[in-house]
């Protein structure tokens, strides 16, 4: 990685937030909850895959402008959730200034995949519960349900339970969160569909029917399912050279689709180092740009997992499949 003198904070157990696995927790006894359909969100799901499928067969009518467009609207959304609801605001793994934190919560708007507060807590629950029933997205119920499944039917109780329990003052606390989430409707139809929408329409004359389906639909969808492979595809294939008992892997698919999410099997056994991997910057484009953010002061306490403390938990716990670099 190049010297951009980026000093990495140590971490320190009382600097965590609410994100390390509890052994305390037991699934209850007897028959599962029934699963209740949420038909309105199968639908809107299955218009939504439908319409990307057709922004498909208009790409090669798309002008590259319109393309490369699509590809910046990708990047920058996917960092509102990699980058914003994701490292920041869920594991608190660096600390970001106010102009960077609202520029992130604009993008994790245009990502619309819940508002800021709501995915934070419930990917702390995911991470504190991971592959229980009180797990969002329990992959132990099958790739489907990891993936988009999830969305679809009603939580199980013990997601609610959990959820109601867990520590999010920070979240409260942070005005940037709940202004996004007080406003969040009218921010994703300004940030997910008009922007990516008018942009190609009135600056370079895109047609506005190539505009709405290949960088506001197309775009959109793509950058769900990159998020959801790291819920589902992430926990089912790949090794586990830091922990072998945990299902995450290190997918390099998903890192690549991710921008850097896919190292998940060092993610889950050290959710608090900002670049969820020990190897900088490669494959790794969200952990690029928290780099610049710190460069340009806009970032700062960055925490990262000492090189020592990493090769003991590999000689410990890891699968033998450990490589350094």
């Amino acid at each position: 990685m190049p010297d951009m003198d980026i000093k990495a904070q140590v971490w320190r157990p009382e600097q965590t937030v609410e994100d390390v696995f509890d052994h305390s927790y037991k699934e209850k006894e007897g028959p599962k909850p029934p699963v209740v359909i949420v038909w309105r969100n199968v639908v809107l799901m299955t218009l939504l895959h439908t319409g990307a499928l057709y922004g498909l067969l208009l790409v090669p009518s798309a002008s590259v402008l319109t393309l490369i467009w699509t590809l910046a609207c990708f990047v920058y959304s996917a960092l509102g959730i990699t980058a914003g609801a994701h490292r920041l605001w869920s594991h608190r793994s660096y600390k970001a200034s106010l102009p960077l934190r609202i520029f992130l919560a604009f993008a994790n708007s245009m990502a619309f995949q819940n508002d800021i507060y709501e995915w934070s807590r419930d990917h702390r629950v995911h991470h504190k519960y991971s592959e229980t029933d009180a797990d969002p997205h329990n992959a132990v119920r099958g790739f489907f349900f990891a993936h988009i499944g999830w969305l679809l039917v009603r939580k199980h109780p013990d997601v609610i339970e959990k959820g109601r329990k867990l520590e999010i003052t920070d979240l409260k606390a942070d005005p940037v969160v709940m202004f996004q989430r007080t406003h969040y409707k009218p921010s994703v139809l300004l940030m997910c569909f008009f922007v990516p929408m008018a942009v190609p329409c009135f600056l370079w004359g895109e047609s506005l029917w190539v505009a709405y389906f290949v960088p506001t639909v197309l775009r959109y969808t793509l950058v769900l399912n990159a998020t959801w492979l790291v819920n589902s595809a992430a926990h089912m294939w790949g090794n586990r050279p830091y922990d072998s008992k945990i299902n995450p892997r290190e997918n390099r698919f998903v890192t690549f689709s991710a921008i850097g999410e896919g190292f998940h099997n060092y993610h889950h056994t050290f959710p608090f180092d900002y670049a969820t991997s020990e190897f900088g910057w490669k494959l790794n484009l969200t952990t690029c740009f928290i780099d610049l953010m710190c460069f340009l002061r806009l970032a700062s306490d960055p925490k990262r997992v000492s090189q020592e403390a990493v090769l003991a938990r590999v000689q410990r716990t890891g699968d033998g499949s450990h490589r350094s670099g």
